[in-house]
């Protein structure tokens, strides 16, 4: 394994689990913006990689929810609903291009409601100072 490789797997081994998620994010819109630019370039078997990696990071994203959440629900729809429709992005080609900026968008905005709540958690956490009184 290269020095690159081993400081890679070190740094993600030392990520909190916010940081992860958000990481899995980052690379589903990543790889919507590629499958965009891979049809514009008519590489279909990079789109459709791009694609069946998508859809596989939003079917983890599914599976990691903790169903005893309320939120877990409405979340597992929208993931459900993504998985379907990366799918008739698949199916459709040309036809669906302007739903791959939908569904970046969507992740997108999730990605920023996590990461508003991390921080928001994070700032709880926070050990204040509190006066001596004597």
């Amino acid at each position: 394994m290269s020095g690159y490789n081993r400081y890679k797997e070190k740094s993600i081994y030392s990520m909190t689990g916010p940081e992860l998620l958000l990481l899995v994010y980052d690379e589903a819109i990543k790889r919507l913006t590629r499958a965009e630019h891979s049809l514009e370039e008519k590489n279909y078997e990079d789109f459709d990689d791009c694609l069946m990696r998508t859809s596989r990071i939003v079917r983890y994203l599914r599976e990691i929810l903790d169903m005893s959440q309320p939120i877990s629900r409405d979340l597992r729809r929208i993931y459900d609903y993504l998985i379907y429709d990366i799918s008739r992005i698949k199916a459709g080609r040309e036809r669906r291009r302007d739903e791959i900026g939908r569904i970046r968008h969507i992740l997108s905005e999730l990605k920023d409601a996590f990461e508003g709540a991390s921080k928001k958690v994070n700032d709880m956490h926070m050990v204040k100072e509190r006066d001596i009184r004597g």
